[in-house]
């Protein structure tokens, strides 16, 4: 059954097939079009360059009139995202529009960690070290690049991770996103 939702999502799919922005991929799990895959790839010239972060994004049949709830899969030490991988983003919460499709949701979580807000603190250490001991903050974070590098997809499924609202362990089966990608065009 078709319903706007889904419509919608297969649209922003279409779209981030084929016009991708750079540094950022993301597809429907194969079974379930309201649960999407991506990973986004730390920018250059942060902290976060070289790191291959992995995100849940959980849709429901009120998309896109409703955000998604995102959750970072992989460690992450940022000011703005909680230990549990929920991010503190504004335009996942009070300035959510329509208008914003997965590529702009997954492009401002990338620009959030080129620019964290420390004065919105998720991670109240990672908001404290980054406005008063960059070089500590830095050293924290590198460490969540090189365990990104680890991330071979061990843990839990992305299947439990939505079923059970649980905090997920770092990584999501990698080369879902490929499998996603060939079955939702299919």
């Amino acid at each position: 059954m078709s319903t706007p939702s889904k419509r919608r999502l297969i649209r922003d799919f279409k779209r981030l097939s084929t016009d991708p922005p750079g540094g950022i991929s993301g597809a429907p799990c194969a079974d379930n079009l309201l649960i999407w895959n991506a990973v986004i790839f730390g920018p250059a010239e942060t902290p976060f360059e070289d790191g291959t972060f992995k995100l849940v994004l959980t849709f429901d049949e009120a998309y896109p009139n409703k955000p998604p709830s995102v959750k970072f899969l992989s460690r992450m030490f940022h000011p703005n995202v909680y230990a549990n991988g929920e991010l503190c983003l504004d335009i996942l919460q009070n300035r959510w529009s329509p208008t914003y499709d997965v590529a702009a949701i997954l492009t401002s979580i990338q620009s959030l960690l080129h620019d964290p807000n420390p004065n919105s603190p998720a991670n109240a250490e990672a908001a404290q070290l980054y406005r008063e001991n960059m070089k500590e903050y830095v050293r924290r974070v590198k460490a969540t690049v090189e365990a990104s590098w680890l991330d071979e997809g061990e843990g839990a499924g992305l299947e439990a991770v939505a079923e059970e609202g649980a905090a997920p362990a770092a990584g999501a089966a990698q080369g879902e996103n490929a499998a996603a990608a060939g079955q939702a065009t299919a």
